[in-house]
């Protein structure tokens, strides 16, 4: 049994220790064959930099030869291309052989290092190889390169000397630096063909260059000169002449146009102008468009000008006018109420703060009145434009404005207190006809019995009234004071006259009743009982008591019975 266990354990021992084996076989064969494509790839990238098409090239120069330049070129190129070939090449070749051999020997860790530094070594290589390429091609294709070039800067020049041949007028005055530099792209063109056969691709290169500048220059000069022409010579000149004739008769008729500084911003035109037409005749006219445009834009915004300051003078003398009626009006208006101001403090309690207020609109009316003057005696000098005279104005108005809003206040608040008295005397009147209406509604009804409330109701809205009248009384009057006291009067009044009708309706309802329920006396006891009730009820004053007591009574046998009685009481 213990050597059947043994031999088991060593079988198990056995079958791992095999797949340890197979599994680092198999782990460094996938490494094996990983790094030996790499290699491969990289062997492809290493043939592929020396490619037969640089050869080529390289011979299509050599035919080219036939100056010094050219020939210094090539042998430097030469020399180059065998230093890649004979020196960067095989070391690559090396590199790679040397993994190689590490592969073999299962070295994978250090040929993986050799391989990566090979590749950088390869792109090295291959781009020193491309820009080598690159170079002899620029000298290969300029010839094609460079006629299409010229080819289409000749399509533009002749579209240029087009267009100038068939505008000559346009153009006057420079007709002879056009024809210059006509003439200067005309050498440019059969020094292109020179060189070219010369196969001198560096001073190519520069003519192609000065080729481009000179016909696009041309092309801008053609296009620009008869606009630089009109407006240097026709457009800002009249304008100029305009503005100083309307400034003229401005000038005449009262307007202070010095701000503007016309005759000098006219003479730095001037200098412009002339510049812009000096640089021109030499064919620099860079910014001239510009600068043009910036000229004219200002002269035309002058035009503004001179129709705002017109303008201006109007509202200035509408402002003139306007402000001096209401500065008139609200004078009288502060005069007016200090005369009476005196009568006033008599007659009412006014306060500090209204006092405080009709002092400040007053100052503030002095000080408008001072400015006011100010800017109106400011157009005799004729040194202010109507511009600005015309916004101050426009701000005193304003200011204005607002004193009489506070002015208006003023008034308002001493208006209300003499319409405060008259509505308080009014008032008075109508509360001592309430309270008579009260003392009549109880006289009518002839109660038996005036309750205690009644009295001392009636003596309160007495004592209400007298307030009235003692505060009307006073001098000054407190007019707050008054206010309260009408509103406390009449409040006691109206309670003293609810209670009356209330007094006078349950009276007389509650003597309806019982003389009603007699009839029930002698078949009805409870209700003979009841009516006895509120007889005495009645007696002592309590007539809502006799009342409810009645006519709950008279409800057993006769319902609504209190609808009947309000009927008969309204009738």
């Amino acid at each position: 049994m213990n050597s059947l266990f043994v031999l088991g354990i060593i079988c198990i021992y056995g079958f791992g220790l095999i797949m340890i084996v197979v599994t680092i076989y198999s782990i460094r064969k996938r490494t094996k064959n990983k790094l030996e494509n790499e290699l491969t790839r990289l062997e492809t990238m290493k043939n592929l930099i020396s490619s037969s098409s640089i050869i080529t090239e390289m011979e299509r120069v050599k035919s080219l030869i036939n100056n010094d330049a050219l020939d210094k070129k090539y042998k430097k190129w030469e020399k180059r291309y065998n230093r890649i070939v004979n020196e960067g090449i095989p070391k690559l070749t090396d590199k790679l052989l040397e993994a190689e051999g590490l592969i073999d020997t299962k070295a994978f860790k250090e040929a993986s290092f050799v391989m990566a530094r090979a590749e950088v070594d390869i792109y090295y290589v291959r781009t020193d190889m491309e820009m080598l390429y690159d170079s002899i091609k620029d000298i290969t294709m300029s010839e094609e390169r460079n006629r299409n070039a010229v080819t289409k800067l000749k399509a533009m020049y002749r579209e240029v000397v087009t267009k100038y041949n068939n505008n000559k007028s346009d153009y006057k005055g420079m007709e002879d630096s056009i024809n210059l530099q006509f003439d200067n792209i005309n050498k440019l063109f059969s020094a292109f063909e020179r060189v070219m056969e010369e196969n001198d691709y560096d001073e190519v290169g520069k003519i192609v260059h000065a080729l481009d500048d000179l016909i696009n220059n041309i092309k801008i000069v053609i296009e620009e000169v008869p606009t630089v022409i009109l407006m240097c010579k026709m457009i800002i000149p009249k304008k100029i002449g305009e503005l100083k004739s309307m400034a003229s008769k401005m000038k005449k008729d009262g307007y202070n146009i010095e701000y503007i500084n016309l005759e000098h911003n006219v003479e730095e035109a001037n200098k412009k102008l002339s510049d812009i037409y000096d640089r021109m005749k030499v064919l620099n006219l860079e910014d001239s468009i510009f600068e043009l445009k910036t000229m004219l834009d200002y002269f035309e915004s002058l035009y503004s000008d001179f129709d705002k300051e017109k303008q201006s003078k109007k509202e200035y003398e509408d402002y003139l006018e306007s402000i001096q009626v209401k500065l008139n009006r609200l004078i009288k208006v502060i005069k007016n109420i200090y005369l009476e101001i005196n009568e006033l403090k008599e007659t009412y309690a006014l306060t500090p703060e209204e006092i405080k207020s009709l002092d400040s609109i007053s100052s503030e009316l002095n000080e408008e009145r001072i400015s006011f003057k100010q800017v109106s005696d400011r157009t005799l000098t004729r040194v202010t434009p109507y511009s600005r005279l015309s916004k101050e104005c426009e701000l005193i108005s304003v200011r204005l404005t607002k004193t009489e809003d506070k002015l208006e206040s003023v008034i308002k608040s001493l208006g209300s207190l003499k319409e405060d008295e008259v509505r308080a005397r009014e008032q008075l009147t109508e509360i001592r006809t309430i309270l008579k209406d009260a003392k009549e509604k109880i006289k009518e009804v002839k109660l038996p019995v005036v309750p205690k409330t009644y009295y001392v109701e009636l003596s309160e809205a007495k004592e209400g009234i007298s307030s009235i009248v003692e505060e009307l009384s006073k001098k000054p009057i407190e007019i707050d004071s008054l206010n309260m006291r009408v509103d406390t009067g009449r409040d006691l009044v109206l309670k003293l006259y609810t209670l009356s009708e209330s007094l006078a309706k349950n009276a007389s309802m509650a003597e309806m009743a019982i003389v009603y329920g007699n009839r029930y006396r002698s078949s009805y006891k409870d209700i003979d009982t009841a009516l006895t009730k509120a007889e005495s009820e009645f007696y002592k004053g309590e007539y809502r008591v006799s009342l409810e007591t009645s006519v709950n009574a008279l409800n057993q046998v006769e319902p609504g019975i209190h609808k009947k009685l309000l009927d008969a009481y309204k009738d």
